[in-house]
């Protein structure tokens, strides 16, 4: 039997979930950073929380405002979150690869009064640089009492650290300064709260035009993560590897939340390399690990370059991206990474995130070649993307849901809201997928990423699946590139296994008589890595860019369509 902690989704907030799990399961693993000397309990980590959410009430911050926080999976960025959601304050997350263009808009877009940072990522001062010249004042204000010209909201700049730097507290000044607050200040805070005000806001990484910031309710973000957790069956006796990003819905609703609704270990990493990802599963004795399609390809790699003992792996989640099945067969096989019982989720942001998952039970054929079904108390339709009438199973067209786990909206976007969520409440997600007759789906592309040639649709997922069978392929993404002649053609970018050559006569000869005429890629680009977002997940415009450049294709892509 499962021991999980006991409380009621709708009617439990952020604050209130750490108190009851560290009351129920108060000696069990919370947090493990094995590298950093971290091995706190969910008591200890409950204490944190509150000291961490005093020093914010003693910044001045109040129930409602919006506190952003730019930084990796540092563990100030897990009490952050949690301390939120007792004081009352709404984190909003920040992407690393954000630069001042992106940070001003977030900054502006989402009204924070107080941005929490590290120094940065790729440099160790480059958020530093990037913060001082969006707020050349910070240099010469005291700390809390900034007035930017560019952010007239934003008052305290926290740095997550002990160095101290103009115009910024620093996190030691923060906490030292929440010992002013006494527990009853604390708990009026957390008592006032209600579990379907928005806790947290999400920005969508804006593939497409400016990011839009989700507003998660706790409610949302709780009932999600507490499916989830069920899918994976975790439990007290679990500990989960976390390399994917906090900032992102993957880190901090499927990782860190889907841990503490279960009284379950975390054990995130940093930032991610596939070793380190490796090696912390080895230390912290992980049960669990989550990742995007790339990190499983390069901790598969890793695996076969040097030993590493991840005998305890039983479950994880796969997702953020389509999933390749050759991958998830690996990634489950025992003579491999044996997380005999890794599952497949698929969801976007807007619905907080997961919509559908894969469980435990199920046959190893609908665990690699299915996202799974609909999550508990979500409902799933797929519509005909043209009249949004819904279509039979079996038949292709968009995957919308409805539930309680769908966003409260886009923050000061109503129209974008009304675009996303129809009048009977339906999320539009924008991909393409097929369900069966028990309701498990796959999804087949986005809508947008589907590829006409000469009338005819291509679906690069159909196209990536086959191609993943090619014993010399690691990765491929499939796009399409403008041409006159047929209005889009096929590109494949490869990246191929260490050690092999291969051409494009080789790989097109692959394809002939396997996949249909039109279906075959009419160019193979062999590429090392992909452009990605900070998340993981591939930037299929900007692959669709590159090859309309190689290929000079661009006088193709002004012609006009209708």
């Amino acid at each position: 039997m499962r021991q999980i902690p006991k409380f009621e989704v709708g009617k439990t907030t952020m604050g209130q979930l750490v108190d009851l799990v560290a009351d129920q399961f108060g000696q069990s693993r919370a947090v493990v950073y094995p590298d950093m000397g971290i091995d706190l309990n969910y008591s200890q980590f409950r204490d944190v929380c509150n000291n961490v959410a005093k020093g914010f009430m003693s910044l001045g911050v109040k129930k409602g405002e919006h506190i952003a926080i730019w930084a990796n999976n540092v563990p100030e960025w897990l009490y952050t979150q949690f301390s939120t959601g007792k004081m009352g304050a709404v984190m909003v997350t920040v992407n690393t690869s954000y630069r001042s263009f992106e940070l001003e808009y977030l900054m502006k877009q989402s009204d924070s009064t107080t941005l929490l940072l590290i120094g940065g990522v790729r440099e160790a001062d480059e958020y530093l640089k990037v913060i001082y010249n969006v707020c050349p004042e910070l240099k010469d204000c005291e700390p809390g009492k900034l007035k930017s010209a560019k952010l007239p909201v934003l008052k305290n700049v926290v740095f997550l650290g002990k160095e101290k730097h103009p115009g910024m507290f620093n996190w030691d000044d923060m906490m030292a300064m929440g010992k002013k607050i006494s527990d009853q200040e604390l708990k009026a805070v957390q008592d006032s709260m209600n579990p379907d005000e928005v806790i947290n806001m999400q920005y969508t990484s804006g593939t497409t035009g400016f990011p839009k910031g989700v507003m998660l309710t706790h409610t949302n973000i709780i009932g999600n993560a507490v499916s989830i957790a069920e899918c994976m069956l975790l439990s007290a006796k679990d500990t989960l590897c976390i390399p994917v990003p906090f900032f992102h819905c993957f880190g901090c609703v499927l990782g860190t939340l889907s841990c503490v609704v279960s009284a379950t270990g975390m054990a995130p990493v940093v930032a991610f390399k596939p070793d380190a990802v490796l090696e912390t599963v080895e230390k912290a004795k992980c049960t669990a690990l989550h990742g995007v399609p790339t990190m499983f390809i390069a901790e598969l790699e890793e695996m076969g370059k040097k030993k590493y003992n991840v005998s305890t792996l039983r479950t994880g989640i796969m997702a953020g991206s389509p999933c390749p099945i050759e991958v998830m067969k690996q990634v489950v096989s025992k003579d491999k990474m044996g997380a005999g019982e890794m599952t497949i989720a698929y969801g976007q942001t807007e619905a907080s995130p997961v919509i559908t998952q894969t469980r435990p039970t199920d046959s190893l054929e609908l665990r690699v070649g299915t996202v799974g079904r609909a999550l508990p108390n979500v409902e799933v339709k797929i519509v005909d993307p043209g009249t949004n009438e819904e279509v039979p199973r079996g038949v292709q067209g968009e995957l919308c849901t409805r539930g309680y786990h769908v966003m409260k909206g886009y923050y000061k976007m109503p129209e974008a809201t009304a675009k996303a969520i129809d009048k009977d409440k339906w999320l539009h997600t924008g991909d393409l997928a097929v369900m069966d007759q028990n309701g498990y789906c796959k999804i087949t592309g986005r809508i947008k990423d589907m590829i006409i040639r000469g009338g005819e649709n291509v679906y690069p997922r159909e196209i990536e699946e086959f191609l993943y069978t090619n014993p010399k392929i690691k990765d491929v993404q499939v796009v399409g590139v403008p041409s006159k002649k047929y209005g889009e053609e096929v590109a494949a970018y490869i990246q191929l296994k260490a050690g092999v050559t291969a051409t494009e006569e080789e790989l097109k000869e692959f394809c002939k008589d396997k996949i249909a005429y039109h279906k075959i890629p009419a160019f193979f680009m062999f590429v090392n890595e992909y452009p990605t977002t900070a998340s993981g997940k591939i930037q299929k415009y900007k692959l669709r860019e590159d090859a309309t450049k190689r290929l000079g294709r661009e006088e193709d892509a002004k012609i006009k369509t209708a």
